[in-house]
């Protein structure tokens, strides 16, 4: 029995995920061990890792099999699964877990997968104990992140009663790369997934019941800058916003259903809206960019030539960034959240920032992801307390404890600060 099982070790974030793992500062306060299918390829990662197999056990499991799944689940605590499609190969892997009880962490970012696995196993997970928490890297950790430190500065300065109107992210992204597992993924969704799931999944609130958010559109701005800041819409808003959204709901269910100021200070209120988008130069080149990356969606869409050009370029499974391109990466979100107005109309307005150091959708992932499953595998007494089993999201499973272990990794910075006047006062 292991604390954490890392499934598709040897993929590109698979092999990135052990090696942050073999050299973490807690490394001696916890187990972990590695699974995939080819026992060759696994062999080489031990290798390039300098792992042995004595302190690290090594699984062959073959995701399509179940009973290679549950095999490889029963011996681990927590299970982090890097192996997507999600869609196709992720739910067998959630169902072992969830019917024994472990807990689950995963990097998709499949809006339309992940309403169907609250669907099928939600309630299942609360009966067992099984914490399931999707969207644990880039896609949807920074914005979940940010949202949530908003809302605790606010309430800081207005008190506990204080709700947010719009919360609002902007994404600058310093050398961002594609691997071809991720590419995959993406032709895997306008291939194999049917239609209208993908509709159903860019609908408001579609992860959770819910009110509305700000429509996309081809320029945003960011209120409260001190020069101004344009933008175009981020194509992981449709992951990203969702993820947030579901936070709001199971916090105003935890809410509602306790009616004690432990839950009730996690609440965003009834009137909460999220938006997110891309920082580009100029308002013309968010036009631009708006134009020309809706035409290219068009063609992926509906033209299948057009997949099978792109499947010829772009990198294929198991390739990625370089290692040079890994730390020349960077990530900074800058958020901007209003509460909704007093009795006398006025606003408080809080800034937070989520600043990252190296390869966001990758190196960055990679770090995000495996500070989730330690919080599981260390941190369980600690843990919010609306954590206690069901398909969650980064901050409803893991809150603050989250927040903490990411500023102590040494590659993320977190702060949200209140902007008064011209003199901002920062709370961390």
């Amino acid at each position: 029995m292991v604390d954490i099982v890392v499934l598709g070790a040897t993929g590109y974030t698979g092999r990135l995920i052990a090696q942050y793992l073999a050299t973490h500062p807690q490394r001696s306060s916890f187990t972990f061990g590695l699974a995939a299918r080819s026992q060759s390829a696994l062999e080489k990662v031990f290798r390039g890792l300098n792992l042995s197999k004595e302190d690290v056990p090594a699984f062959i499991m073959d995701v399509t099999k179940p009973s290679d799944v549950g095999a490889v689940v029963r011996q681990a605590r927590v299970v982090i699964n890097t192996i997507g499609p999600y869609w196709r190969w992720g739910t067998s892997v959630v169902r072992a877990c969830v019917r024994h009880g472990k807990h689950y962490v995963d990097l998709t970012g499949e809006v339309h997968w992940i309403k169907d696995i609250i669907f099928e196993l939600d309630y299942a997970a609360v009966k067992s104990g099984s914490i399931v928490v999707p969207c644990c890297g880039l896609d949807s950790v920074p914005s979940d992140v940010l949202a949530f430190v908003a809302n605790k500065t606010l309430k800081s300065f207005g008190g506990p009663s204080t709700t947010i109107d719009l919360s609002t992210s902007a994404w600058k992204l310093g050398g961002a790369s594609i691997s071809g597992g991720t590419f995959s993924t993406i032709l895997t969704s306008l291939e194999d997934v049917p239609k209208q799931k993908l509709l159903a999944a860019r609908q408001n609130f579609s992860l959770s019941p819910g009110t509305h958010s700000p429509r996309p559109r081809m320029l945003y701005t960011l209120p409260y800058s001190d020069r101004p800041v344009y933008g175009a819409w981020y194509f992981m808003a449709i992951t990203n916003s969702q993820v947030v959204q579901r936070s709001w709901g199971l916090y105003e269910l935890a809410r509602r259903a306790n009616h004690h100021d432990a839950v009730a200070q996690f609440s965003y209120g009834p009137n909460f809206k999220y938006e997110e988008f891309v920082v580009l130069p100029s308002a013309l080149y968010a036009m631009a960019y708006s134009i020309i990356f809706a035409a290219i969606a068009a063609l992926l869409v509906f033209f299948q030539p057009v997949r099978w050009f792109a499947r010829r370029i772009m990198p294929g499974p198991g390739e990625g960034p370089s290692e040079k391109q890994l730390q020349a990466g960077s990530v900074k979100v800058t958020n901007i959240t209003t509460s909704s107005p007093n009795s006398q109309g006025e606003k408080i307005v809080v800034r937070s920032i989520f600043r990252g150091r190296g390869d966001p959708g990758y190196f960055l992932s990679s770090i995000m992801i495996s500070e989730c499953a330690l919080a599981l595998a260390l941190d369980g007494a600690t843990l919010p307390q609306i954590s206690k089993g069901g398909v969650l999201t980064p901050m409803t499973a893991f809150g603050d404890i989250l927040v903490e272990r990411l500023r102590r990794s040494g590659h993320i910075d977190i702060e949200s600060e209140l902007l008064v006047g011209t003199e901002p006062r920062k709370i961390r």
